[in-house]
């Protein structure tokens, strides 16, 4: 009789051990996906308008129409840099810093 009172007991207790230890490895996660959410929206239209009128029609004086093509590929290109830094730094987010020295 005492296994199922036990089972309710243990079930309102809270979270289990091993993922108290992960709620600041889980915040760490949300904020650099959340920086890295950011960057990916601000970022390439960010840089597309800017390419555009400073860079493209400004400086090397271009149509307004290859203006447009070539600040496309401006922003596609900081797209693709914005998903390869992420990557990059969810991949390196778990291991330790001192990884080349054995205690």
């Amino acid at each position: 009789m005492d296994g199922p009172v036990r089972a309710a007991s243990d079930a309102s207790a809270g979270p289990p051990p091993y993922f108290r230890g992960n709620e600041s490895s889980l915040v760490s996660a949300l904020k650099t996906l959340l920086f890295f959410t950011i960057l990916m929206v601000t970022l390439p239209i960010g840089l597309y308008f800017a390419s555009k009128a400073y860079i493209f029609e400004g400086s090397m004086k271009m149509s307004s129409s290859d203006s447009y093509f070539y600040a496309a590929i401006v922003a596609v290109l900081a797209v693709h840099v914005v998903l390869a830094l992420f990557v990059y730094v969810a991949w390196n987010e778990g291991t330790p810093k001192g990884k080349g020295k054995h205690d």
